[in-house]
């Protein structure tokens, strides 16, 4: 079967060399690994993996920590604030 259709894709530089890489360890070209993927979800009928944002834990043990897990926890806490990467919790609804 001819392949005629085409498709032009933008995608992070870094993703497509990284993505590059694994694929000519497995010796697949792009074109194929992106017709594969189309495939999948034709015989799916949607995504072939889960796509959902990472669930948080809704408590952290402190207790089981050690002091030093406790205070990379909260180290690890405070850079992502100071460096904007946090993201809100909602409040709590008081029903």
């Amino acid at each position: 079967m001819q392949k005629s259709a085409t498709l032009n894709l933008r995608v992070d530089p870094e993703v497509k060399q990284s993505a590059e890489s694994v694929l000519s360890q497995l010796g697949i070209s792009m074109s194929i690994a992106v017709d594969m993927f189309l495939r999948k979800v034709s015989l799916t009928g949607g995504i072939p993996f889960r796509v959902a944002l990472p669930v948080a834990p809704r408590s952290i043990a402190v207790d089981a920590m050690t002091g030093r897990q406790l205070y990379e926890a909260l180290s690890c806490g405070v850079e992502e604030v100071e460096e904007s990467r946090g993201v809100e919790a909602p409040w709590p609804s008081r029903a």
